[in-house]
């Protein structure tokens, strides 16, 4: 039977509870045991795959084709698993659930309810996800903050769950914040205890507090926490602000996170083996003198969570390299009314990634012409692939009214577009979801780069390149250097003789890793990093 970690938090939104759990989850497995993570999200949604990314930042995409919280990026970068549709859970989707057996019949004329239908049904998605991934040891964050109203059901949940598989199996963290009082110069508790208060009002208690602070945790500041949350200090540890996310589980191990939790669950592991956590954030903390100034050409760029996982990549990327890299954030739609000169200068790189609508979108497609004319290393994600075929298709191969038909219905020259199979379906009911198969071409960048012919890469997308246009995109010199293995569409294209002009029509950085860096933002950079350290 699988062990449970719930991770809850208090205080205040966005303190960290996924990288908490994310932390504990890298350090269990380097300890050698089997651990899987889950995120229980308290909004109506049934997925994030429709909110905005100004509201939910990015939405991150399984190998099975779940749309979910970005919480799941940091789960597999961290614990090295892909996650499935099962390590996700929103209330929409409980509720879905409930009212379907209320239809079928299946609760026998009982009065449906929170408890105990609603909660069974929580609890059952919990121990599914723990169930096939025959976990050890199965975390689950609690989104949202104790108090909220929508969380309520979650945290009756979970502790009913103490009772059902006994309280030696279950250990309870809470995260909270630790403001400090510039004024008085002292940290302050107090947030901290109301947030436990609240825990214990109704029936939980936290067998670990993880304080997120600017600052080292006192031992006043330790003391009081202990003495009014009923808790022994050395289970009182400190979240403190760091530069790089990768140091968490370093800290985390130092102050015995782990250690603790196995106590609690009566488990016993060797030390995690950190060696390789130690080596990812070393070349983080390199002094690197030269950067590469990469810009990424955005829509959604006053939300940095909207590109999360192309961030990250990024970075899994320049972390080998003497070289590190400045983000230059640029908004695509100041670049459509200033056009490419001042905005596009002293780059090294740039990264167009995905999006939906045509806000931008002309913007994006000058900042791929801009690069594919003065050599400069480019890397096209998702809708970045489809702007670059346009680009090119206008540019090069004399189609000047080249378009999508996503944006433009009516364009001449439907370069991009729905595929006649998929014509006249909802929108939504046609998207690409998940891992596919991508067959490389052989002799290609790309080849180089994966050093394999078959690679599984994760879509979430509706248009594709019109195969009607291939032939002639091909004839003027555009490479398709991946396809579906029965060749029918267009995953990948590059140009010969350029530094490095790729895209794709898959999301590369959702696969990236600290210790795996993604073979294509690995290209990417390397060409950057080596336009940058020319004289």
């Amino acid at each position: 039977m699988s062990r449970y970690v719930f991770v809850t938090g208090g205080v205040l939104s966005s303190l960290g509870k996924g990288i908490t759990a994310s932390s504990l989850g890298a350090l269990l497995k380097a300890s050698g045991i089997n651990v899987t993570i889950m995120k229980c999200d308290p909004y109506l949604n049934v997925d994030p795959g429709t909110m905005s990314p100004y509201q939910h930042g990015e939405v991150f995409v399984t190998e099975d084709g779940a749309e979910t919280d970005l919480d799941l990026g940091h789960y597999e970068r961290f614990i090295d698993v892909n996650l499935t549709k099962y390590n996700s859970v929103t209330t929409g989707q409980i509720y879905s659930v409930v009212i379907a057996k209320e239809r079928r019949g299946d609760y026998l004329g009982a009065t449906v309810q929170v408890i105990p239908h609603v909660t069974n049904a929580i609890k059952e998605a919990i121990q599914r996800a723990s169930r096939i991934s025959d976990a050890a040891v199965t975390i689950v964050e609690v989104g949202g903050t104790v108090g909220d109203i929508e969380g309520q059901p979650y945290l009756e949940a979970i502790r009913q769950m103490r009772n059902d598989v006994g309280r030696d199996n279950v250990c309870y963290i809470h995260v909270t914040y630790i403001p400090f009082s510039k004024v008085i110069g002292e940290m302050k508790t107090k947030p901290t205890q109301h947030s436990v208060r609240e825990m214990r009002a109704i029936g939980l208690a936290p067998d670990i507090i993880v304080c997120r602070t600017q600052k080292a945790l006192t031992p006043e500041a330790k003391d009081k926490i202990s003495l009014f949350c009923d808790i022994d200090k050395d289970r009182v540890l400190e979240a403190r602000d760091v530069d790089c996310l990768y140091e968490i589980p370093l800290s985390m191990g130092e102050q015995g996170l782990a250690t603790r939790v196995l106590q609690r669950l009566g488990m016993t592991a060797p030390p995690p083996d950190l060696e390789r956590w130690k080596e990812v954030v070393g070349h983080f903390r390199e002094r690197k003198p030269k950067k590469a100034r990469i810009g990424l050409v955005g829509k959604y760029i006053k939300v940095a969570d909207a590109y999360l996982s192309v961030l990250e990549a990024l970075t899994h990327a320049s972390l080998p390299h003497e070289i590190g890299h400045e983000l230059v954030w640029i908004p695509a739609e100041q670049l459509e009314k200033d056009g490419p000169g001042k905005l596009l200068a002293d780059l090294d790189g740039i990264i167009v990634p995905g999006g939906f609508g045509d806000r931008g979108i002309e913007g994006k497609i000058a900042a791929v012409r801009h690069c594919r004319e003065t050599g400069l290393p480019f890397l096209g994600l998702c809708l970045g692939m489809q702007c670059a075929v346009i680009e090119f298709a206008r540019h090069v191969a004399g189609l000047a009214d080249a378009h999508s038909t996503e944006f433009a219905p009516g364009t001449p020259h439907p370069v991009i577009s729905l595929l006649p199979d998929q014509t006249g379906v909802v929108k939504g009911g046609t998207m690409r979801l998940g891992a596919y198969p991508c067959r490389i071409t052989e002799g290609t960048r790309a080849a180089q780069l994966y050093q394999t012919q078959l690679i599984y890469e994760r879509h979430r997308h509706r248009y594709e390149v019109n195969n009607e246009f291939r032939a002639r995109l091909a004839r003027h010199g555009l490479v398709f250097s991946g396809t579906s293995p029965d060749q029918q569409l267009v995953e990948m294209i590059e140009l010969p003789g350029h530094p490095f002009f790729m895209a794709c029509q898959f999301h590369p950085e959702f696969k990236s890793r600290p210790m795996h860096p993604h073979p294509l933002f690995v290209g990417f950079f390397a060409a950057a990093a080596a336009r940058a350290a020319a004289p």
